[in-house]
């Protein structure tokens, strides 16, 4: 288990905590806390309704080549953002905080 720290598109802070035994993703965590995050298409990187910005310095794996098209795409696009379907949830991740990216609409 880890300390994620989400904050919400209404500056609110959220410290969940992540099992890193389940093969989930960010955007899983944020939907089972019930966290407005939409994950349109499920976590395959084809919308981008789980975008979000990397708050702190954490060594990310390297967006794949579908996440970085997804994210040309996107709005709010900053040099932090992420989607959350594609971060993994690990051990390596402990302490990470990330920022819901506001929403288009």
């Amino acid at each position: 288990m880890v300390k994620i720290t989400v904050i919400d598109r209404e500056d609110q802070p959220h410290e969940l905590d992540a099992p890193t035994d389940m093969n989930m993703n960010l955007m899983e965590l944020c939907k089972a806390y019930e966290l407005p995050v939409e994950g349109t298409c499920g976590g395959m990187a084809l919308c981008s309704t789980c975008h979000c910005y990397v708050q702190n310095d954490f060594e990310l794996p390297e967006p794949s080549e579908d996440e970085e098209d997804m994210l040309d795409q996107a709005f709010f696009v900053e040099d932090n953002s992420r989607l959350g379907c594609q971060i993994k949830l690990t051990d390596d991740l402990d302490g990470l905080k990330v920022k819901l990216a506001p929403t288009a609409g």
